[in-house]
């Protein structure tokens, strides 16, 4: 439905900053839910920020207050501000569009167009 393409991903030391960028490539972008979800390997995929059309922003309770998401709709990009990163962000990070304008359930991670995903590697 949407083609996305992830950047900015790299290897940091712990307390680091990042900034994760998306790009997306139909002018639809600007009335889809966005998200940012993370899996490090032999583990679930995890939610970390959604942001509705309207501006509604929702953030992990593990990333509240270090990660946050924001989206420039005339660019047709999304981003992911991470501060103070810990060595448990390390993860591939992907970034998802869904036409559910409100976004999925929290719980849910059936987004309907995904990114190829950035590595994240966050040393001690």
């Amino acid at each position: 439905q949407v083609q996305l393409v992830e950047s900015g991903g790299g290897s940091v030391q712990a307390g680091g900053s990042l900034r994760l960028s998306c790009q997306a490539s139909a002018t639809t972008y600007s009335r889809l839910c966005v998200g940012w979800f993370r899996q490090a390997p032999g583990n679930e995929r995890e939610r970390v920020a959604s942001l509705a059309i309207h501006g509604r922003a929702s953030h992990a309770d593990s990333v509240k207050g270090r990660f946050t998401i924001s989206r420039d709709n005339t660019k047709r990009m999304l981003f992911l501000q991470m501060n103070d990163l810990k060595p448990a962000d390390t993860a591939i990070y992907s970034c998802a569009a869904d036409r559910l304008w409100d976004c999925p359930s929290p719980h849910r991670n059936d987004f309907d167009s995904w990114g190829q995903g950035t590595q994240v590697t966050v040393s001690s």
